[in-house]
């Protein structure tokens, strides 16, 4: 029986806090997983480090020589948390079967992940992670999660209702995804529209055990307008039903003014008008604001640059560890020519 091969890919910034936790449990999982004849003996945890500042990617190196199922993938700078993952996608779908990704602090369950395999073997291409409940979120973070998904749902766009990025995508759904080009990525929105056979797999989250979150009030809703912008033109539909609402109404008062002149009851005032002047002028600088961010969408893709830059690349192409240093330098950092790997492998 052939066992499938499974990569973990972790996306990884300024996790120095959470990783020594991190590490041993994915490697534990991965090794449970094998003695029950649910992987291959070749299934290998892939940590990204998208441009650390910290000791992220030390930490990942120094693991890597002690134990065999680490391995790392080294940006070139920070690309952001959905760039950093589609990097570890695209890197490990040519020698896996199938790819899970979960993020760093492990909040997400990774007991959940035998029966992700389960459902991959019953022959599903994606399995979806999905929480059960938001108790443990506060009332503003699961209010607004909430809305967001509710808000997403009536604009046409295809989300799984609480799920993030922990989810088990097959090669074939991998060679799928890659085939989407589009440089303003929103992941959660694209794959449920590769139309693969899915399921779901549902659990409780957990509290972040160290580290910061690295999704803030303001990163929260820069990816809930980036969502919402990269799959629906609603917005500007709704930007010009207002317009055309706002027209009529100001017929209607042109007509109700009118009268009040011919009837002579014309009073005039300053509040009035300049009330209209700011309510016009604020909806047109909305306007122009939204359609000029549909604007940078497109110049952003028409200019079709890379998505990340690899610097260091121990899951395709391992380095020699006669070429590095043991302990890496203050940054995290290993000195190396990359021309000479090259030719030492």
């Amino acid at each position: 029986m052939d066992y499938p091969v499974l990569t973990i890919v972790v996306p990884c910034y300024n996790e120095e806090d959470v990783l020594p936790e991190t590490m041993p449990q994915l490697c534990s999982c991965l090794k449970e997983l094998e003695k029950e004849g649910l992987i291959s003996n070749k299934s290998k945890v892939l940590f990204v480090d998208d441009g650390s500042r910290d000791k992220t990617w030390e930490l990942i190196y120094k693991q890597s020589l002690h134990d065999d199922v680490v391995r790392g993938l080294k940006l070139a700078r920070n690309v952001g948390h959905q760039k950093a993952l589609l990097a570890g996608l695209m890197t490990a779908k040519s020698v896996s079967d199938c790819v899970i990704s979960i993020d760093a602090d492990l909040q997400d369950d990774i007991s959940v992940i035998r029966e992700f395999i389960i459902k991959y073997r019953e022959g599903n291409d994606i399995v979806y992670g999905v929480r059960r409940k938001r108790d443990k979120d506060t009332f503003f973070k699961r209010s607004t999660a909430q809305g967001f998904y509710k808000i997403m749902n009536k604009m046409g766009v295809d989300l799984v209702y609480n799920h993030a990025d922990f989810r088990l995508m097959s090669k074939r759904a991998l060679h799928e995804l890659q085939r989407f080009e589009e440089v303003n990525l929103f992941l959660r929105g694209i794959v449920p529209i590769l139309g693969f056979k899915s399921a779901s797999v549902y659990y409780d989250r957990k509290e972040r055990s160290a580290g910061e979150t690295k999704y803030p009030l303001k990163k929260m809703l820069s990816f809930s307008f980036e969502g919402i912008t990269s799959f629906s033109v609603m917005p500007i539909r709704l930007v010009m039903f207002t317009g055309i609402v706002s027209f009529f109404i100001s017929l209607l008062f042109g007509l109700y003014f009118l009268t009040l002149k011919m009837t002579g009851r014309t009073q005039t005032g300053w509040t009035s008008l300049i009330t209209s002047i700011w309510l016009i002028g604020g909806l047109q600088l909305i306007s122009i604001g939204l359609v000029g961010e549909y604007i940078g969408k497109i110049y952003s893709e028409t200019k079709r640059r890379p998505k990340y830059a690899v610097d260091i690349d121990m899951f395709t192409l391992p380095i020699p560890r006669h070429l590095m240093t043991d302990g890496g330098n203050e940054n995290g950092l290993f000195n190396h020519d990359h021309a000479k790997l090259s030719e030492t492998n």
